[in-house]
C-alpha cells in the first residue's frame, strides 16, 4: 500500500507539472511491474480456483505472442523471447501459486527462468519434466471457440505440446477459455484507480479538440479535427488504439450521417453552424485503453444554447444507458443483460440499439459481450458470458429520434466507459449529460483555398 501510495504522489506530481496526468516512461515502467506482480501473486490463485485449473501452459514465440501473455510482459520486454514458455501450478491444498518460465531467459523479474538446457535440450522436454513434477489434474491452454484473445496457442505450439505428452497427460488437456477471459477481464484496485484517471484526461482531450482554437465553421473538416485528436494524443506520448472519427448530423435532407452503417467511416464534411457532432475517441496507457463518444453542437449566430429538441434526444440516449446498467447483475449473461435491456427500452417506447463491450487489456475485450450492432438478438459465445465483480465496461449504445424540426431521425450514439463492482455499477470519470454547446462565434472568419478562389 506504501508503495501504491508514492505512485498516486508521483501522478499528481506529474500532471501538475504537466498539465495531463501522464507518468514519466520510468515511473509507467515501475508501475506495470508492480500491477503485474499483483495480479499474479494475489489475483491469479483466486482465478485458477474459479476457473478449476491446476496448471496453467501458456506458449509463445517471438512476434507471434498469445494476446494473453502480451498482457503478462515485464515493462521491459515488448515481445516473447525466441520461444517463451509460461507455466503456473495451484496447489489449493497448500494454498501456493508456483510460475515459472521456461526458457533460456527470467521473465523480467517476475518469472523465474526454469530450463537446463545441457539436461534438457529440447525446450518440449523440459516442459514435459516440470508438468510431471506437479502431475496436475487439469492442464489449461488458450484454446478457445469464442475469444480471439483466449485463442493464442498456435497449431505448432499445440501438437508439440501434444506430441510430447503420454496419453494419460494429453486427457488432461482442456481449454483455458474461462481463466484466460478472467485474467483478462479482473481488475485490481490499482487499475481501477488509474483508469478513473485515465477517462477524465480522455474526455479532456476530446474537449480540447473540439474548441473555436481549432475549429472554423465553413472552413474546418471533420478530418482536420480527426489530426487534431491525433496529435494532441501523440504530444502525451500515447498510442490511440483505434483511428477517431468524427462525424456530422445536421438540418440538411442530403445529410444521411444518422443512417450510416457503423461498417463505413463517416465521410470528411465541412463543419457548420448548427451542426451537429459526434466524435469516438480511445487511447492507451498503462496497458489499458479508454473508449468513449461524445455529442457537440455548433451554435448559429444568435442561439445561447443548444435547441431543447436535440437535448430531448439526447435524454433518450442517457435513459437507455440507464436502462443498460441497470440491469447488471452478478453471474447474468451478457445475452441476458441485452433482451432484458431491449425489452424495457421497447416498453418506453425508446428505439435502441445495444452494442456494450469489456474494455481494459484491449479496446474490444474478452468478457460478456452486451450485444453487437448487427446482432440485436444476442451474440452467441461471447455473449454467453456471465458478469463478474471488478470488470471494465464501455457502455455504447444509441436511440433513433424524430426530429420535426429537421424533417427526418436523428441517431444519439454514446459511450462511456464505467466499473462494474459486484454491487453497483460507475462510470470511471461521469459521463456526459447534455450535448455541449460550441459558441465558435469569430469577429472576422478566413476564408477557405475554395472561397478565395
Amino acid at each position: 500500500m506504501k508503495k501504491y501510495g508514492l505512485l498516486l504522489l508521483l501522478v499528481f506530481i506529474y500532471s501538475i507539472s504537466n498539465g495531463q496526468k501522464i507518468l514519466s516512461s520510468r515511473d509507467q515502467a515501475t508501475w506495470i511491474d508492480e500491477m503485474l506482480k499483483h495480479r499474479f501473486e494475489v489475483m491469479l490463485p483466486e482465478m485458477m480456483d474459479k476457473a478449476n485449473i491446476d496448471m496453467w501452459v501458456i506458449i509463445s514465440r517471438e512476434y507471434n505472442e498469445d494476446p494473453v501473455l502480451r498482457t503478462m510482459l515485464p515493462s521491459s520486454w515488448i515481445s516473447a523471447r525466441r520461444r517463451t514458455m509460461l507455466v503456473f501450478y495451484r496447489d489449493k491444498t497448500a494454498n501456493t501459486l508456483d510460475k515459472v518460465a521456461i526458457a533460456r531467459y527470467n521473465f523480467g523479474d517476475l518469472i523465474k527462468g526454469y530450463w537446463d538446457t545441457e539436461k534438457y535440450p529440447n525446450q518440449y522436454d523440459a516442459l514435459f519434466e516440470y508438468i510431471k513434477s506437479k502431475n496436475p489434474k487439469r492442464i489449461g491452454v488458450n484454446i478457445s471457440k469464442n475469444y480471439g484473445h483466449a485463442d493464442g496457442l498456435n497449431k505448432t505450439e499445440y501438437d508439440e505440446l501434444m506430441n510430447i505428452l503420454p496419453w494419460d497427460y494429453k486427457a488432461r488437456v482442456t481449454s483455458a477459455e474461462e481463466l484466460a477471459v478472467l485474467w483478462l477481464e479482473t481488475r485490481s484496485e490499482k487499475e481501477i484507480a488509474v483508469y478513473k484517471e485515465m477517462c477524465g484526461t480522455a474526455r479532456e482531450l476530446i474537449y480540447s479538440a473540439f474548441d473555436r482554437k481549432h475549429i472554423i465553421p465553413g472552413v474546418t473538416t471533420t478530418d482536420d479535427v480527426v489530426w487534431v485528436l491525433i496529435e494532441k494524443t501523440k504530444e502525451l506520448g500515447l498510442p490511440y488504439w483505434f483511428r477517431p472519427s468524427v462525424a456530422i448530423q445536421r438540418q440538411d435532407p442530403g445529410n444521411k450521417e444518422g443512417e450510416r452503417n457503423f461498417s463505413e467511416r463517416p465521410q470528411e464534411t465541412v463543419i457548420q453552424e448548427g451542426d451537429l457532432l459526434h466524435t469516438d475517441y480511445g487511447f492507451t496507457y498503462l496497458r489499458l485503453n479508454t473508449d468513449q463518444q461524445q455529442h457537440f453542437y455548433v451554435l448559429k449566430k444568435g442561439e445561447t444554447k443548444v435547441p431543447d429538441y436535440l437535448n430531448e434526444a439526447f435524454k433518450r440516449t442517457a435513459r437507455t444507458q440507464d436502462i443498460l446498467t441497470s440491469q447488471f447483475k452478478e453471474n447474468r449473461t451478457g445475452n441476458e443483460i441485452l433482451k432484458a435491456t431491449l425489452d424495457q427500452t421497447k416498453s418506453e417506447g425508446l428505439k435502441a440499439s445495444i452494442y456494450s463491450h469489456p474494455v481494459g487489456f484491449h479496446g474490444h475485450a474478452a468478457g460478456p459481450t452486451l450485444g453487437m450492432w448487427d446482432q440485436q438478438g444476442g451474440v452467441p459465445g461471447p455473449g454467453d458470458f456471465k458478469l463478474y465483480k471488478n470488470t471494465m465496461y464501455s457502455i455504447e449504445l444509441n436511440t433513433t429520434s424524430e426530429i420535426k424540426e429537421w424533417g427526418k431521425s436523428i441517431r444519439i450514439m454514446l459511450e462511456e466507459d464505467g466499473i462494474w463492482y459486484g454491487d453497483r455499477f460507475e462510470y470511471a470519470a461521469g459521463r456526459q449529460t447534455e450535448i455541449k454547446p460550441l459558441d465558435l462565434s469569430r469577429e472576422t472568419t478566413p476564408k477557405s483555398k475554395k472561397q478565395k478562389k
